[in-house]
Formats: C-alpha cells, sequence, structure tokens
C-alpha cells in the first residue's frame, strides 16, 4: 500500500513540486496545508504515514506545529523544509522531534533518499 503524505508549506509551487515528486514516487498525497495551524488539524485529521514540514509560515511555525504533532502522536514522521541557511532552525526542529530534513532548492533524488531513510526503506 503506497505511504500516505502530508505537504506542509505555505508557497503553493513549493506545495506543488512537493507533490509531483511524491505523486511521481509511489506515494499517495492524502493532503496539503499553508501552515502551522492547518498542519496540525490536517494532521490530526489524516494520520499521514510522513509530513513535509517547512520551517517559516504563517500563524504558527513548522517548528511549533512540529512540536504538537509530535505531542499527539510520537510516532510522526516529520521531514522539515528548509531554506540554506536556516541550519539553527533546522536544530531546533530535530529537537522538536522531526527525524530529518532537506534543504531548498531540492532534487527529487535528494527528498526521495531522505524519505525512504526516516521510513526505514532505505
Amino acid at each position: 500500500m503506497a505511504k500516505r503524505v502530508l505537504i506542509v508549506d505555505d508557497a503553493i509551487f513549493m506545495r506543488n513540486m512537493i507533490k509531483d515528486i511524491f505523486s511521481g514516487s509511489g506515494f499517495q498525497v492524502v493532503g496539503e496545508a499553508a501552515n502551522g495551524l492547518e498542519a496540525v488539524e490536517k494532521y490530526k485529521e489524516l494520520k499521514p504515514d510522513l509530513t513535509t514540514m517547512d520551517i517559516v509560515m504563517p500563524f504558527k511555525s513548522g517548528i511549533e506545529a512540529t512540536r504538537e504533532i509530535i505531542k499527539a502522536d510520537q510516532k510522526a514522521v516529520i521531514v522539515m523544509c528548509s531554506a540554506l541557511g536556516q541550519e539553527s532552525l533546522v536544530m531546533e526542529a530535530i529537537e522538536a522531534g522531526a527525524s530529518d530534513f532537506i534543504v531548498k532548492p531540492f532534487k527529487s533524488e535528494d527528498v526521495l533518499s531522505v524519505v525512504k531513510k526516516v521510513l526505514g526503506e532505505a
């Protein structure tokens, strides 16, 4: 059965790019969210196998949303998406419970290798 993915990013073009990577690789994109508040709601509603999470977003940051999701579900698998130069935020995200991270701009093979690793398929 295809792994179910929730994509969280405030930029629609990034969500579409990530969606294309997953859809083309046999994953099922079950939902999208444009900010941290939506991310927490959608996670609880959809219970995806994997969530990609932007760090800097309106209303609630990816780090805050990650903390909240991990508090609700300690088995949640969250991969942070960060821009270059956000290393300190990435470390904070890992401490908050994120499984790993990918750096924008990214190539599809980089995304898939990180995803396979965190899902235990590498």
